[in-house]
C-alpha cells in the first residue's frame, strides 16, 4: 500500500475505537511500532465478530493470516482519539483481503495503511481450504456491494 494514495475513509464500513495505553509510548513520545499490529488484530477481531453477526469461537479457527503489510503514515501520541477501520476488499478462492487503517477519529487523519491476507484454514489437516460460503456471503453482504471474487 503507498502511504500517498490512501483509500476514501468512506470505504470502510467498520470502525472500533481503541484506547492508547501508556506502555504503548515509546521513549520517544509515540505508540512503538510494534503495538500497531495488536490494533490491527483488536479490529480484525471486532470486524469478523460484526461480519459474522456472531462471537467467534476462538477454539474453532478457521482462517489465519498468511501476509500483513504495514505502512507507518504519522506518528500516534499518547491520549489521541484514536480507531481502526475495517474493510474486504476482495475474495479469493481460499482466501479474503483486508484493508485497515488506524485514524485519528476527531481529525481523520490517517496514521498507518495495513493490507492483511487472511487464507481459510483446516485445523485437521493443517492445510488451506476453500473460502467457505458463509464467509462469502457474510463479507458481500456486510460490505454492501459485490466483492470481487477471483479463483
Amino acid at each position: 500500500m503507498n502511504p500517498n494514495e490512501l483509500p476514501p475513509l468512506s470505504l470502510f464500513h467498520h470502525r472500533i475505537p481503541l484506547q492508547i495505553r501508556f506502555s504503548d509510548v515509546d521513549v520517544l513520545g509515540h505508540v512503538n511500532n510494534t503495538v500497531y499490529m495488536a490494533f490491527y488484530d483488536t479490529g480484525k477481531a471486532a470486524y469478523m465478530t460484526a461480519v459474522l453477526g456472531r462471537k467467534i469461537s476462538w477454539k474453532e479457527v478457521d482462517t489465519v493470516i498468511a501476509n500483513i503489510n504495514c505502512a507507518f503514515v504519522a506518528p500516534i501520541f499518547f491520549g489521541e482519539n484514536i480507531e481502526v477501520l475495517t474493510a474486504c476488499t476482495g475474495i479469493h478462492d481460499k482466501s479474503f483481503h483486508l484493508l485497515q487503517m488506524i485514524v485519528e477519529k476527531d481529525s481523520g487523519q490517517v496514521k498507518s495503511v495495513c493490507e492483511t491476507v487472511m487464507v481459510c484454514f483446516d485445523v485437521k489437516t493443517q492445510t488451506s481450504c476453500h473460502v467457505s460460503d458463509e464467509w462469502k456471503e457474510k463479507l458481500q453482504a456486510f460490505e454492501s456491494h459485490n466483492l470481487i471474487i477471483v479463483k
